[in-house]
């Protein structure tokens, strides 16, 4: 991926971030985007999950600089749990999930454009994309 659009969604995150409730926003937005996202999350210990996502978002930045390698550097700890063998996140989720994430990011980063919306669409879905082509991996041993 070009160093325009990394540089682009670093600094829109960056800028996300810095202003309070941007995850808690996020995930008030997908959770009411389907019945079925909201039971998948019941029992969530949100703050927990904000800490993953605030990783799990840098991550993608990381598997996104060059995603002709196999981003399962990155994200191969993420794909085994969100795969069929772990919390079922199907692909049917993730338009769900980048919508209201790129809801969210609308609403926190006062510099957002169609420049920004189209670097955190070219970030997210290299990562997407690989979570969806791993998700019916076997489940991984301990050991």
């Amino acid at each position: 991926m070009d160093r325009t659009t990394l540089r682009i969604y670093d600094d829109s995150l960056r800028r996300c971030n810095a202003r309070p409730g941007f995850l808690s926003r996020f995930y008030d937005l997908f959770i009411a985007s389907s019945d079925e996202v909201r039971a998948k999350f019941a029992n969530t210990d949100f703050e927990r999950q904000k800490r993953a996502l605030r990783a799990s978002l840098h991550m993608m930045a990381l598997a996104a600089e060059d995603p002709a390698k196999d981003p399962q550097r990155y994200l191969k700890d993420l794909a085994a749990s969100h795969g069929r063998h772990g919390l079922d996140i199907g692909a049917r989720f993730y338009d769900l999930w980048l919508d209201s994430l790129l809801a969210a990011v609308k609403e926190f980063d006062p510099e957002y454009s169609p420049e920004v919306e189209k670097a955190w669409e070219a970030v997210m879905m290299v990562g997407i994309s690989y979570l969806i082509s791993r998700y019916n991996d076997p489940p991984r041993t301990q050991g």
